[in-house]
């Protein structure tokens, strides 16, 4: 029997990472007849089945798990070598991806990254907004960023923005209106902008500390969304209360167009971090986006 191809398995492992021909297909950069018929001389050259197809999924078999448990890692350690030999060029070269909010990507990653665009034309940045808790490895980014009580004990952690925090706060049309709360508790007889969280698809509690003494409060509204950016905009027309971190609504309580409560609960915690996998392998693409993200 010859042995597979190492395009062979990497078509494989895309298909059975995606559960699609189509999708495989784009992420490949070839037709999706061009991956079936791979998959097709995979099958009769291991002779045994690794996919199950219909027309509406495609799924592993055992054996398919089996290969993609066992060849996948292989396959990312080879491709991590070869883009260490960007280390070599004079300058770096190839693809970052990094999965963030919606608030970092804007707030703490652009700032930083867009130099680096203009200083190294043969880097390519991929930023993905997410808001759930994306699991890097799967999903092949090169890192993600979350706050720093947030990240698994096996990454490996770098600061990227200084300590924040959530601050809850209302338009004075609101407040003059509704009143001002004077505990979280009381924030339950008050209209507030929630938060819907992708990962596990429920709303998200609010959050207070003080004096080391914490409270999550389910908050209750007339509006739900997903993106801090939407929230602000719904609480600066009044709607009601939101919780937002203090980068964003700064400028606006400034302007007066926005007012903190119950700053008193309001402390700091841990801010943005970059994280990765301890083993993964850094090539100078990715050392420089680190280097340029790092907090000074």
């Amino acid at each position: 029997m010859t042995s597979p191809s190492l395009d062979e398995l990497k078509v494989f492992v895309a298909v059975a990472r995606e559960g699609n021909f189509t999708r495989a297909a784009a992420h490949l950069g070839v037709s999706p007849s061009a991956v079936s018929q791979t998959l097709r001389s995979l099958e009769e050259r291991l002779g045994v089945r690794l996919l199950t197809r219909t027309t509406r999924s495609v799924t592993r078999t055992e054996a398919g798990e089996r290969l993609l448990q066992s060849v996948a890692p292989l396959l990312e350690e080879i491709d991590g070598h070869l883009a260490s030999l960007a280390e070599l060029r004079d300058n770096p070269a190839g693809t970052v991806r990094i999965t963030a909010d919606e608030f970092a990507c804007r707030h703490v990653l652009w700032p930083k990254l867009a130099p680096l665009l203009a200083s190294y034309p043969e880097l390519t940045i991929e930023l993905i907004t997410d808001y759930g808790l994306t699991d890097i490895a799967a999903e092949r980014f090169d890192a993600g960023v979350r706050v720093g009580g947030m990240i698994a004990a096996d990454m490996v952690a770098v600061p990227i923005a200084p300590p924040m925090r959530l601050m809850t706060v209302a338009s004075p049309a609101y407040l003059a209106e509704a009143g001002t709360p004077q505990s979280p508790e009381a924030l339950t007889a008050h209209r507030c902008i929630n938060l819907r969280l992708p990962t596990h698809g429920g709303l998200y509690a609010w959050e207070f500390s003080k004096a080391g003494r914490e409270s999550r409060v389910r908050v209750n509204g007339p509006l739900i969304m997903n993106s801090s950016l939407q929230i602000l905009d719904a609480c600066l027309a009044g709607i009601g209360l939101a919780q937002l971190p203090n980068a964003l609504v700064e400028p606006h309580l400034a302007a007066g167009a926005l007012v903190e409560v119950l700053a008193d609960w309001c402390e700091p915690f841990d801010g943005y971090h970059l994280y990765y996998p301890s083993r993964r392998q850094q090539t100078a693409a990715f050392k420089v986006v680190v280097e340029a993200l790092k907090l000074r």
